[in-house]
């Protein structure tokens, strides 16, 4: 399993929508999902073959993984900022006919015109559940499944039981200081079958699940705070109230997962669900 206990960076005071924050979930946060994209790659075998199209890229990692492992990669996002990151990773590829393509909005942006059909759909990013909107995430879903083979796997994910998810804690904080009557951009916890109703939402078939251990690992209190910051999760909170405020509490809340030699480390379980075309 690849390593998530990340290495130190200076502090930053930027606000929530600018490059450095997404500077910080590239370079922080986002490996903290390795474990699940190895473990969805290897169980649906994604190599040669593989006509992958990710919904919610981000900066681009869980492509080239996908890419090294041999297939033929398409992303789309909304952060246009972590959008760059992906392209800094994956634009020298962009000139093979086969390489990654990346771009702003929905899938329809990546498709090639008469092109052959995606045979993988992942959806890795669990925010759908803590800032985003399950209505929107389904349409996204059920346009990409317009560009899928049928019978295509599709594969969502999010946060596991909150007992076995040490973050909750530091999310719940979002929650609390957001503005009540900005809900959709509230985390909530995830519930048992969320998965499977977004799935079903969207027009998918559900067809199999598994868990991923994803601990949180930071190598200074520092690190994690702006960590966790990146991921979005917490800017509904930010506006209700000021960044300041957010990263006090954040950081009480972070605290008690503060180990002897100074780093940050937090156990929790993802899940995926492998629905179908």
């Amino acid at each position: 399993m690849t390593p998530t206990l990340v290495r130190r960076h200076l502090p930053s005071s930027s606000s929530p929508g600018s490059m450095t924050r997404a500077r910080d979930w590239a370079e922080i946060q986002e490996r903290m999902l390795v474990p699940l994209y190895e473990a969805v790659y290897e169980r649906l075998e994604v190599g040669a073959g593989t006509r992958l199209l990710s919904l919610g890229c981000g900066s681009g990692l869980a492509l080239l993984m996908a890419a090294g492992r041999g297939a033929s990669v398409r992303g789309v996002d909304a952060d246009e900022r972590r959008l760059t990151l992906a392209r800094e990773r994956l634009v020298p590829e962009g000139a093979r006919e086969d390489g990654a393509r990346l771009g702003h909005g929905g899938p329809e942006s990546v498709v090639d015109p008469g092109g052959p059909a995606f045979n993988l759909v992942t959806a890795f990013d669990p925010l759908y559940c803590a800032g985003g909107s399950a209505r929107g995430m389904a349409g996204a879903l059920a346009r990409a499944a317009d560009f899928a083979e049928h019978g295509a796997p599709v594969v969502l994910a999010g946060w596991g039981p909150q007992e076995r998810c040490a973050a909750s804690g530091a999310l719940r904080v979002a929650a609390r200081l957001a503005d009540p009557m900005c809900a959709p951009a509230r985390w909530r916890p995830s519930g048992r079958d969320d998965l499977e109703e977004l799935a079903q939402r969207a027009g998918l078939r559900p067809d199999g699940s598994g868990r991923v251990a994803c601990p949180y690992g930071y190598a200074d209190m520092g690190s994690a705070v702006r960590g966790m910051l990146s991921t979005g999760a917490f800017d509904a909170a930010a506006r209700a109230t000021d960044e300041e405020q957010v990263t006090k509490e954040l950081a009480e809340a972070l605290h008690p997962y503060l180990r002897r030699d100074g780093t940050v480390w937090m156990p929790n379980v993802f899940r995926y669900l492998i629905a179908r075309v």
